[in-house]
């Protein structure tokens, strides 16, 4: 009896251990394919030089993956979030693949960008700290932190993004043209947002550190 529980425990510990093998990222591989898929628009390290496209060195991690399987579309269904590039860049990956690079591109640094308005300066911070009470936006910070940081999966780090990025996507919430937020909280927000509160924000948002 004791030599049969011995047996079952190694067998499960050696099954654990296969089992954790398999779900390990092949971040090997995740390099090869930032290197030769990513890299043109991201940068190998995930420091974009084109403000069309984000920065995503040292976002989450959890957040990336979510964005990158939102990206495809998974048994027959349509993407979540629809970007014809980025759909025919993650067309060929599996879950898995979208882990590992989801994992590879968080562990770098990111080169954050300058906030570039001193103009707007002020209606951003105001906007970012307590939202326009007027209007019923909340502030921005209760979702993505004082300095910008983000929470994992849900709210991106917004800190040293591009501001003409940051931008770009809340005008698409606004106009429905994006439709992965939770909740649809992002629409019912920028919905009420002129171009300038938008764009103010954005940029102090890129300030941020």
């Amino acid at each position: 009896m004791i030599k049969r529980s011995l047996l079952l425990s190694s067998l499960l510990l050696v099954a654990g251990g296969l089992q954790a093998q398999d779900q390990a990222p092949d971040l090997a591989k995740a390099k090869q394919t930032a290197e030769t898929i990513c890299a043109a628009c991201h940068g190998a390290d995930g420091n974009s030089q084109l403000s069309a496209n984000p920065k995503i060195a040292g976002q989450h991690e959890d957040y990336l993956f979510k964005q990158l399987r939102e990206f495809k579309g998974w048994n027959g269904n349509a993407p979540v979030r629809e970007n014809a590039v980025m759909t025919a860049m993650v067309a060929g990956l599996e879950e898995s693949d979208m882990r590992a690079l989801a994992k590879y591109y968080a562990s770098f640094e990111l080169q954050p960008e300058p906030a570039k308005n001193i103009d707007t300066i002020e209606l951003g911070r105001h906007i970012w700290r307590a939202g326009i009470a007027s209007k019923g936006v909340p502030a921005c910070a209760a979702c993505h932190g004082p300095a910008g940081a983000g929470m994992p999966a849900q709210y991106p780090r917004l800190s040293g993004q591009f501001a003409e990025y940051t931008e770009a996507q809340m005008k698409s919430f606004r106009d429905g043209v994006r439709h992965n937020d939770p909740n649809s909280m992002m629409r019912m927000i920028a919905i009420k947002m002129t171009d300038p509160e938008i764009k103010a924000v954005s940029d102090y948002a890129a300030g941020l550190r």
